[in-house]
């Protein structure tokens, strides 16, 4: 069952990405590795010396291998190479497999890696960095040392890359979607009610009345395709109240720099009202209870074996949300 999951999500990656069967069948990792040489050492020259290859057999190769992804992964500036965007895209992928490859070899020859374990977590880019921090944080308290690598993107491009198994866990505000063709499980972590803050001068406007200040109030949100967002919309709609939304954003981080600045109020999960006070120069407007949001592990596995994400899932429902 294991290895038909992994065949299936392999076949959703590939679909995802554009891939044929043929292409991702004949991947050349020599291809790759002449690109990857390129790339780090800054152009063909330097490479050839590093490989002992001649330019035309550089060039030659490299050009294979972007007619097989279908993408240029160089472009040139002035008398030099610069990767383009997909370019950058493949060097970050072909840096991590070469240096997984060094230290399997250094593995099953025996010889020390001095390498800690490392735990890849793909981090949903709505998912506020304050809850990230608090969820992350017993791993790295784990008394095995580990080596966290953390990623940050849409739902979608995560869980194409955790079907590929590139992640050891996600962390994310939604399930995985009814509609996805990714095979993975939703490990519920916890929930919190929302607090909006604000400036304390649109703070002392809208505390007063609060919720009903709400209406007609400057106000910065989640876009529309964030489960945040459709929650919020929910609960103004079931209370008449219609704020003056200033500004979207998907990014969580923005839209709390922003809030900071004074465009408008802005909402953050309660458990995290603390950091943001004590960090921004922003004050707590109200709390609203009757508004969940809720916070997943996405994993592979239907039963989490790895001992960090384990301590990750342990700590949330003991601890971090428990509350």
């Amino acid at each position: 069952m294991a290895l038909q999951r992994q065949f299936d999500n392999k076949e959703v990656l590939k679909q995802s990405v554009g891939l044929t069967d043929t292409s991702m069948e004949w991947l050349n990792y020599h291809h790759l590795l002449y690109f990857f040489t390129v790339a780090r050492e800054g152009g063909l020259a330097r490479a050839g010396r590093v490989l002992r290859l001649s330019h035309s057999t550089l060039s030659g190769q490299i050009h294979t291998l972007e007619d097989q992804l279908g993408e240029k992964l160089f472009t040139r500036a002035g008398r030099k190479l610069a990767l383009t965007e997909m370019g950058r895209v493949v060097y970050r992928y072909a840096e991590e497999i070469f240096a997984l490859g060094t230290e399997m070899l250094d593995t099953v020859k025996g010889r020390p890696t001095g390498l800690p374990a490392r735990l890849a977590v793909g981090i949903a880019d709505v998912v506020p960095k304050g809850v990230v921090h608090r969820l992350l944080q017993p791993a790295l308290e784990h008394p095995e040392e580990v080596r966290l690598v953390c990623r940050e993107n849409s739902l979608g491009r995560l869980l194409a890359d955790l079907s590929l198994y590139a992640f050891d866990v996600l962390i994310a505000d939604a399930p995985v979607p009814t509609e996805s063709a990714v095979r993975a499980f939703s490990h519920l972590l916890g929930e919190s009610g929302v607090t909006f803050f604000a400036t304390r001068k649109l703070a002392d406007r809208t505390r007063r009345r609060f919720p009903a200040s709400l209406d007609g109030a400057p106000m910065l949100l989640h876009t529309q395709n964030t489960s945040v967002r459709r929650s919020l919309d929910r609960w103004f709609d079931a209370h008449g109240i219609r704020p003056r939304v200033m500004a979207e954003f998907e990014d969580d981080a923005l839209l709390t720099t922003v809030g900071a600045d004074g465009l408008g109020l802005f909402p953050a999960p309660t458990i995290v009202e603390d950091e943001i006070v004590s960090q921004l120069d922003v004050v707590a407007v109200g709390r609203v209870e009757e508004i969940r949001l809720h916070y997943y592990a996405l994993s592979i596995e239907r039963r989490i074996r790895n001992p960090f994400v384990a301590a990750i899932c342990e700590a949330a429902r003991d601890r971090i949300f428990a509350r």
